[in-house]
């Protein structure tokens, strides 16, 4: 099946577009390049240089494929806060623009990368699919106006779709292809990584009086290629049955800030500087993903994603590429 992956030079995108090369899928990389790098594009894989808020860049780029992969988006929360109208252009915009292309060009299964962010503050936890949906920044607003787009595109146009909502996407391509780094990462693991290269002086931990066992906050890691997995069944999942399934992404097995710190530096054999701060705002204590559906539907668990996996894949890239 023709692929296109939009957003297909970025890290988790790269990631996706190698499984689904692996699958026996054709995938069509576009990406604008703002934060995708080209390194991470893969030999063989064709590329086009374009914009979902520029709607002439996409024509003729979906004619003759079947899927499409959305996972360019901007992505900062605190960013989103204090600039709406960007996150609402760049997300929501170029979404509407790339959907009217997709149902214009007959693109029949849509597979959007969506975020726990929905979800808010944590009700409970794990959070399965039923949990509230009451964004608490703009960033995870947009994702969700996408995926109620997607109700709408699916019920009106006939469209087919599966939203993956992603918990903390980490590590690197276990088989080494895959070698792009973040620039200016946000997530803690890239961070950590930073200061094991040497390229970042301290890591700093925000806030230890937390009501978890060592007092710093537990988040859901899952290994990006068990990430990409998930969208290669998805898709494929949208081949044979009729429903628009909503699916969290995720392991229910939740580790520590302070534990991701430890496991690091015993990996690594590093002592990296740790310094110690104040709680940011709107940072939940735990945030664990109940992924029950996902393995029901698809045949989907996590099963690269313990903390000697995760770590040392990462570490392999960084310091190949200090």
């Amino acid at each position: 099946m023709r692929i296109l992956v939009v957003g297909g030079a970025g890290y988790i995108g790269s990631h996706v577009t190698k499984s689904l090369l692996e699958a026996g899928h054709q995938p069509l990389v576009v990406d604008n390049l703002q934060t995708g790098k080209v390194e991470n594009l893969l030999p063989g894989v064709p590329f086009v240089h374009a914009d979902l808020r520029i709607p002439e860049t996409l024509q003729g780029i979906l004619n003759g494929c079947e899927g499409l992969v959305h996972l360019a988006a901007l992505k900062a929360a605190g960013d989103s806060m204090s600039q709406p109208e960007k996150y609402a252009h760049h997300n929501i915009s170029g979404t509407i623009q790339l959907l009217n292309a997709a149902t214009e060009s007959g693109v029949r299964y849509v597979i959007f990368s969506s975020t726990a962010a929905v979800y808010g503050d944590p009700q409970y936890t794990p959070m399965d699919e039923e949990h509230p949906t009451k964004p608490s920044n703009f960033y995870g607003y947009t994702k969700l106006a996408i995926e109620e787009l997607l109700g709408w595109y699916a019920h009106l146009k006939g469209m087919r779709f599966a939203s993956l909502r992603y918990f903390n996407a980490a590590g690197y391509d276990l088989d080494g292809k895959i070698k792009g780094l973040e620039s200016e990462p946000n997530n803690l693991l890239p961070i950590v990584m930073e200061a094991v290269i040497g390229k970042r002086p301290f890591v700093e931990v925000f806030g230890t009086d937390y009501n978890t066992p060592d007092g710093s906050c537990i988040r859901d890691y899952i290994h990006v290629n068990d990430l990409a997995d998930g969208h290669v069944r998805a898709l494929e999942y949208l081949t044979r049955e009729t429903d628009n399934p909503i699916l969290n992404l995720g392991t229910s097995n939740g580790m520590s800030v302070l534990e991701i710190l430890e496991h690091t530096k015993y990996l690594s054999h590093s002592n990296f500087d740790v310094r110690f701060g104040s709680r940011r705002l709107g940072d939940p204590a735990i945030v664990l993903a109940k992924a029950d559906k996902a393995k029901s539907l698809l045949g989907w668990e996590a099963k690269r994603s313990d903390p000697k996996t995760l770590i040392n894949s990462m570490l392999n890239v960084y310091r190949a590429t200090n």
